[in-house]
């Protein structure tokens, strides 16, 4: 399928591993030019490396004011196509142990940075007519993970705020859609399943297999494969699609609206 993406610009935040990588390479398979955010910048630079011709790098943190002003001044007066907004979640924890400063946090490393960078992308789009933003968030927007309360709650305010802006902006030929991953071989899933391993007193293999024991597949997916949803919700083809919260969960969710 052609997703009349080459040559197009867009922005992934995280760009170095887990999700944000593998979305990134998707997408310059496909002919697209990304502009990769992350904090390390050797592992930026190596990433560059691999692809020299459509690949650019801004070394930040993305939930910082410097970071995203950053990446407008690299858009400059091109034509930005779309945007993963991606970044780390909070420390896992549960809800008695989570103090106000923990609240704090968690809204400002889940929460404010996205409504900062989304209002300057939405600016862009509307004068072009055109734009795709994709939120990588998590599962536990429809069905609360357990030790993850921060998580729980503040993705939820991610949801509320991008249905209601998708409904205002939406003749502007621009969509808003949140991908909600569930068990995946990510090294923030590594960090969750040693968390409960703690918590719990129990090994940490016998934690990973009672995780994908829960899922309708029986085995916790790969980031590539949840990239390939994630690059045509990117893409024209995804035109009709917005404010919509997507499960990519392997059967995780429950409930009939997962």
């Amino acid at each position: 399928m052609n997703l009349q993406i080459k040559d197009q610009l867009f922005v992934v935040g995280g760009a170095t591993s887990g999700f944000g990588q593998s979305i990134a390479k998707a997408l310059m398979a496909e002919g697209a030019k990304v502009i990769a955010i992350a904090r390390t910048a050797a592992n930026l630079e190596s990433f560059r490396r691999q692809f020299p011709d459509q690949l650019e790098v801004i070394s930040g943190d993305i939930t910082e004011e410097g970071t995203i002003n950053a990446i407008i001044t690299q858009i400059g007066d091109r034509k930005i196509s779309g945007a993963v907004i991606n970044s780390g979640g909070p420390p896992a924890m549960s809800a008695m142990d989570a103090n106000l400063s923990d609240w704090d946090n968690a809204y400002r490393i889940v929460f404010r940075w996205k409504i900062a960078l989304t209002r300057l992308l939405v600016e862009k789009m509307i004068d072009q007519k055109y734009g795709r933003l994709v939120y990588v968030e998590s599962v536990s927007v429809k069905q609360p993970v357990e030790n993850l309360v921060l998580s729980n709650s503040m993705r939820l305010a991610v949801v509320g705020y991008v249905k209601t802006l998708s409904q205002e902006i939406g003749q502007h030929g621009i969509t808003l859609n949140i991908l909600g991953p569930g068990y995946h071989t990510t090294q923030r899933m590594e960090n969750i399943l040693q968390k409960n391993s703690e918590l719990k007193g129990i090994p940490l293999e016998e934690v990973r297999a009672s995780f994908s024991e829960n899922l309708a597949v029986d085995f916790m997916g790969d980031p590539d494969d949840f990239a390939a949803l994630a690059i045509w919700l990117l893409s024209p083809s995804s035109r009709f699609i917005t404010g919509q919260t997507i499960s990519v969960d392997g059967g995780l969710v429950l409930g009939t609206m997962g």
